[in-house]
């Protein structure tokens, strides 16, 4: 028994010695050499790490995406601001530019006629109740009186009706209380012009025999003492005739929008023979007149 013992154990212990060398010898061999019972674990292995590398270039395009968005964002914004900034500047820029040729257009007017005439700014409208009205920023301090015309480069507005100390209400001739000597430009035929609603006035007292039609131009007649003759005071639109009736009614459009009046000027002495130097065009008929006709 005790022989048998001893076989095996030397058995055992020569294995070993012999083993050994080889598996050193296999190992330096194949060490470089990928085992069969390895590939699964490698492909395992490769394939969670396409994973993980997928996931985090996703998460990084994802991340880089939506930093450019904001990006964007931000540069669309600041752009905004600055596009209104500069909507801003040209509207003030051509806002300036208009009222540059408004006020150039009005001192060649005063330089070109021998009216003497106080410039105004209109600051209110129809602030009188049951009247027509406007009101200007000159008053009696500055030698403005009841009934003295206020006009326009383009033509006739209406006359002063209540002045103030600062301020004064201009009666326009659209008014129902206002009353006009005026002319018939081409035909020279007198009649009055009368406010009949905001934007519309008759010519009265014209006769039926009397050659009118859409288009006329009409002017002021002067024998008022109030206007300077031959302003334009409208453009005649309709005109009916009436068997009953010996005279025309004849609507007048006037030629200038009091609610566009931003500046005027009042007539200091339109009771003398003044005029103007240069032809005014009216702007529906296209003819123009001299305030000397």
């Amino acid at each position: 028994m005790n022989f048998l013992n001893f076989n095996i154990k030397k058995a055992f212990i020569l294995l070993f010695v012999i083993i050994l060398p080889l598996i050193s010898i296999n190992m330096e061999q194949k060490s470089s050499k990928t085992q069969w019972y390895d590939q699964p674990f490698a492909f395992l292995a490769q394939g969670v790490q396409n994973l993980f590398y997928g996931l985090s270039h996703g998460v990084r395009s994802t991340t880089s995406e939506y930093v450019n968005i904001l990006k964007v964002k931000s540069m669309n914004q600041d752009l905004k601001k600055e596009n209104d900034e500069l909507k801003t500047r040209l509207t003030l820029f051509t806002e300036n530019q208009n009222e540059l040729e408004r006020l150039r257009t009005l001192l060649d007017f005063q330089k070109n006629t021998k009216m003497e005439l106080i410039p105004a700014q209109v600051i209110g409208r129809n602030l009188v109740t049951d009247h027509n009205t406007i009101t200007i920023n000159k008053g009696t301090q500055h030698g403005l009186v009841a009934g003295q015309a206020v006009l326009t480069v383009s033509g006739a507005v209406g006359h002063i009706f209540k002045p103030a100390l600062k301020t004064a209400h201009v009666m326009l001739i659209t008014d129902r209380y206002s009353v006009v000597d005026a002319l018939i430009q081409k035909t020279r035929t007198h009649g009055l012009v009368e406010g009949k609603s905001k934007d519309s006035c008759i010519l009265q007292y014209v006769e039926r025999t009397e050659e009118v039609k859409d288009g006329d131009l009409i002017v002021t007649g002067g024998l008022d003492n109030i206007f300077p003759k031959g302003f334009p005071l409208g453009v005649i639109t309709n005109v009916e005739r009436k068997t009953k009736n010996t005279s025309l009614v004849i609507e007048v459009k006037p030629v200038v929008d009091p609610n566009k009046v931003e500046e005027v000027f009042v007539v200091k002495n339109a009771g003398d023979e003044n005029f103007l130097t240069e032809p005014v065009e009216a702007p529906a008929s296209g003819t123009k007149t001299t305030a000397n006709e």
